[in-house]
């Protein structure tokens, strides 16, 4: 049953969106400083995909069941999502403590398991919480307003690394097998703002109590024997993954290619730099930061402005445009040899990540019922992993046997996938979706 939702004043949109910013700070880290952490130990460049398949891994498994178990959650002191996403902010500062600090290869690429696991857990209730919150006309507010979160928290985590490199590492030589110094910092600070933000959302924002209906399934379900409880929120996902609506099958298709080159663009853009700048580990990795920096400021800058944009034109106009943009960036990048040229693409690669992190959650939310949001959610993120998980186990051979080991060629297939996910994008109707 559809519940009438009062409309929130921008401060209540951002407060509940603050979490964000910790959750954003750890994903830039992951994206930043894992691989070159990974290099440092001793890794070879092929292995890169392979030892990052803990994302996909843990996003396809913790984050459907999160989101079903969040759908049947209620405390009336902690309400529906939180709990979720706070133990996940708890996990996920404990790994980031311990990760600069990780003495072997096995060890870090363990942790990333254990860290991707907290990461998750925290972000899927997060994207179903601001959709219970808000009502469809601001549908489209909350979700730039988390791509704005986004870009601050992963702006702020390769700002730090740019920072820490400038002032700890100008003069240091790499040790083989040794993590240096100057990036502890980064993830000390990560550690301190996973939990320090989403604590900032949980207490400034509370939840929408469940209708009649929900709380009595909620109840229902506490009354279960344990082992029905506990396969419950597989037979959720099943179910709703037999009367998905098929908007979100065209989705999961412009997803597919997305996000496929997105992995590809952050593992091997610090090897790009060392073969095409002539860069030191250190040095293309820090180069990488500046490049991340960049298109987060631009996130940052223009997120909340697509909110017009999407309303005049229509959400997969602009999000199909976004996409052209950052196959366009990436298709420059390997051939700007000064390292502050190169930066420039950024901007169109920004545009693109505003617009990724918000107007496909937006389109999502208004066609899903609102009872079963978090496992829906979480299927949306099934559809970023899966194709993740694809990268981590294809990627490798087609970049040795097929790309001739050479990061330029990397950087280029991954544009190509992003001009194909433009074109499915422009199949995305949400009006028709509705309907369905």
């Amino acid at each position: 049953m559809k519940i009438g939702k009062p409309s929130l004043s921008f401060w209540q949109i951002f407060n509940m969106n603050v979490g964000f910013l910790g959750i954003q700070y750890s994903f830039g880290l992951q994206q930043t400083a894992i691989n070159p952490i990974f290099l440092y130990l001793g890794a070879p460049e092929e292995m890169l995909p392979i030892l990052n398949i803990a994302g996909p891994v843990t996003g396809l498994v913790v984050q459907p069941i999160i989101g079903a178990m969040s759908d049947k959650t209620w405390s009336p002191k902690w309400g529906r999502r939180k709990p979720y996403f706070l133990i996940g902010a708890v996990i996920g500062s404990l790994c980031l403590f311990a990760f600069p600090t990780s003495p072997v290869l096995w060890f870090a690429v363990g942790l990333l398991w254990i860290l991707d696991v907290g990461n998750n857990m925290a972000m899927e209730p997060y994207r179903a919480f601001v959709g219970d919150k808000l009502p469809e006309k601001q549908l489209s507010m909350g979700y730039q307003m988390q791509s704005l979160f986004v870009g601050a928290g992963i702006l702020l985590a390769n700002g730090s690394i740019v920072l820490f490199q400038y002032l700890f590492g100008g003069d240091s030589i790499e040790v083989a097998g040794e993590i240096p110094q100057w990036l502890y910092y980064s993830f000390y600070i990560g550690g301190i703002l996973s939990i320090t933000t989403i604590l900032w959302s949980v207490f400034k924002t509370p939840e929408i109590p469940p209708s009649t209906e929900e709380l009595a399934e909620i109840n229902h379900t506490k009354t279960l024997p344990i082992g029905q409880r506990i396969a419950k929120p597989f037979a959720e996902i099943s179910e709703a993954i037999k009367e998905m609506p098929k908007f979100m099958w065209k989705i999961g298709a412009v997803y597919l290619f997305q996000w496929y080159a997105l992995f590809v663009y952050w593992q091997y853009i610090t090897p790009l730099f060392k073969l095409t700048l002539g860069y030191s580990t250190s040095e293309a990795a820090s180069q990488s930061a500046q490049m991340s920096l960049t298109y987060n400021i631009v996130t940052m800058v223009v997120a909340l402005a697509l909110v017009p944009l999407t309303l005049k034109y229509g959400g997969k106009k602009v999000y199909a445009l976004s996409l052209v943009g950052t196959g366009l960036a990436l298709f420059a990048i390997p051939f700007i040899g000064d390292p502050k040229l190169v930066l420039a693409p950024m901007v169109l690669f920004g545009i693109g990540w505003a617009a990724m992190m918000g107007i496909p959650y937006t389109m999502v939310s208004k066609v899903v019922p609102q009872e079963r949001r978090g496992v829906y959610m979480g299927i949306l993120n099934m559809m970023i992993v899966i194709p993740m998980g694809i990268e981590t186990l294809t990627f490798g051979p087609i970049y040795k046997y097929i790309l001739g080991n050479n990061a330029v060629n990397a950087i280029l297939f991954a544009g190509v996938f992003f001009i194909i996910s433009a074109i499915l994008a422009m199949r995305l109707n949400v009006s028709k979706a509705a309907d369905d």
